[in-house]
């Protein structure tokens, strides 16, 4: 019988919204303020000139709306779009949320719920 514990499961992405907000993030050079243009409840996407390597840890500062303060988070690039590499592809980085605590956890997930049921029913995914 196989060892079913050695097979790794992978999870789904979560879907992703198109949707702008600034956030800052620190660089080697400081912190560093661009535009989100997507975000799901697992992460975002920061259309950038200039995106951080792969597997890179950030701070980042993100302001939802609606919420009274920004708040502060970690996250991990997990992806790069570099400027020229494709003609009608957004040159940035996605960064994956990581050790995210309860309440910012609840308050993003309640966001990006907000924001899918504003969409019309055939993008909502």
């Amino acid at each position: 019988m196989a060892d079913q514990s050695s097979k790794s499961t992978v999870a789904p992405r979560p879907h992703r919204l198109e949707y702008e907000l600034p956030v800052a993030y620190r660089t080697v050079s400081g912190f560093v303020t661009d535009w989100a243009v997507n975000i799901s409840r697992g992460g975002l996407f920061i259309n950038t000139q200039k995106p951080l390597p792969v597997g890179t840890h950030v701070k980042l500062i993100v302001s939802l709306p609606g919420t009274e303060f920004p708040f502060d988070m970690t996250g991990r690039v997990t992806r790069v779009n570099e400027t020229h590499q494709a003609p009608n592809q957004v040159p940035g980085m996605a960064i994956e949320f990581v050790g995210v605590d309860e309440e910012k956890r609840i308050r993003l997930e309640e966001f990006v719920e907000r924001l899918r049921k504003a969409l019309p029913p055939e993008e909502r995914g």
